[in-house]
């Protein structure tokens, strides 16, 4: 049975599943839920993923949310298929483990909150507050300067083959622009990094929205 992805097409996190079904070169059907009529919050819905959020997977009947588990869930079944995105040896998983972590701690803290603040708040007809914006922009460029001694000694951030840290950055750096901060692009090392994994195919595939391939 084909594996099944309910998201909105380009919710960020829908298409941090997108890009890595694609790397994983995994068939899959996707099922957009329209987050402006509330489809999320629907009891069939919720009977699913019961915090009213996109996405979760089916696959098979083994349902399955929040987009980093979903991925490494795809990563672990389908370890010898595509893209190999978590390393089988226990030192380079463990630095894996790491950049997965400074990510979520260090990158999505900020980023998310920023492009919430200017872009998703907009689009809802909410006022910007710019003192958020001045505080996530500030913060985000301080823990991007970590980055770029990273990425000085390696090419990605758990060593020199992509990852799913790498790749889950991918969202959210890739709306920074339309938040009107180019951070990603001012720093030498991150800037190469961030070029290199938004050139990558798999990205290509669901950028402008993801879509069933099976």
């Amino acid at each position: 049975m084909v594996l099944k992805l309910y998201g909105s097409y380009l919710s960020t996190c829908t298409r941090r599943v997108g890009v890595v079904l694609h790397e994983k070169k995994i068939p899959f059907e996707f099922h957009n839920i329209d987050l402006a009529k509330g489809e999320h919050k629907s009891s069939d819905f919720i009977a699913k993923q019961p915090f009213g959020q996109v996405p979760y997977i089916d696959d098979d009947g083994f349902i399955l949310f929040e987009s980093r588990a979903i991925t490494r869930y795809l990563e672990d079944k389908y370890s010898n298929q595509g893209t190999k995105l978590i390393p089988a040896d226990r030192q380079k998983r463990a630095l894996f483990e790491q950049a997965a972590s400074i990510e979520q701690a260090n990158f999505d803290s900020y980023a998310a909150p920023l492009v919430f603040e200017v872009v998703f708040k907009a689009r809802r007809g909410l006022q910007t507050d710019p003192a958020k914006v001045k505080e996530y922009t500030e913060k985000l460029a301080d823990k991007l300067k970590a980055y770029d001694q990273i990425l000085a000694k390696q090419k990605y951030l758990a060593g020199d083959e992509v990852t799913l840290a790498d790749l889950f950055h991918l969202p959210y750096g890739s709306m920074l622009p339309a938040a009107g901060v180019n951070l990603l692009q001012e720093l030498p090392n991150v800037s190469r990094w961030f070029n290199d994994i938004t050139s990558r195919p798999a990205w290509g595939a669901v950028k402008d929205g993801v879509k069933s391939t099976a």
